[in-house]
């Protein structure tokens, strides 16, 4: 089984949309603490459930997933990853991981989890997907993100996937993050 991650800023709709599609994602798990602000714009978390259903891909909430609001806002005001991460591993190891997980393997073929952030690396949806890949040592885990845009200014963004290019001018699926945006997790 595949398990993607997928971080909703820097990201049009479109572009979000096309990698999940890409992805042939069938489910969005919702692992935001925040997923209800007006920051959130196009994935504020009823209109991006209605959004993914428009698309046939499912919505999942699951604030277990979720850091606390005194870790989030602790890692909001001093971005200390080398603390948080540790920290948030430890709430993991305390919530029903399992059980979570097998309820989203129950619902979708290939589901999703969904942050904020738009790489992987300092996000705790990386942790989440690490957790499970403990439990399911078979699990592979890939993390989709926009291809870096192209150094040549006439050359459209890299449509690419991870499996196959191609020649449109739509995001691509990345499993190698590069760098992240603090304070949103």
């Amino acid at each position: 089984m595949v398990l993607y991650t997928i971080g909703f800023t820097r990201k049009s709709l479109r572009e979000f949309i096309t990698l999940l599609r890409e992805a042939g994602v069938d489910g969005v798990v919702d692992i935001r603490l925040n997923n209800t602000s007006q920051l959130a714009g196009y994935a504020k978390r009823d209109d991006l459930a209605f959004v993914l259903e428009t698309f046939g891909i499912g919505y999942l909430e699951e604030p277990g997933l979720a850091p606390t609001p005194t870790l989030l806002d602790t890692y909001r005001r001093d971005h200390d990853w080398a603390t948080y991460e540790p920290v948030f591993r430890g709430l993991l190891a305390e919530r029903p991981v399992a059980e979570i997980l097998a309820d989203i393997t129950a619902r979708f073929e290939r589901p999703c989890l969904l942050c904020a952030e738009p790489e992987p690396t300092h996000c705790h949806r990386r942790l989440v997907a690490e957790a499970f890949t403990q439990l399911r040592p078979r699990l592979e885990v890939r993390h989709l993100v926009l291809a870096p845009p192209s150094r040549v200014r006439s050359a459209p963004r890299s449509a690419a996937t991870s499996a196959a290019p191609t020649t449109s001018a739509a995001p691509t699926t990345s499993a190698a993050p590069t760098t992240s945006r603090k304070g949103e997790t």
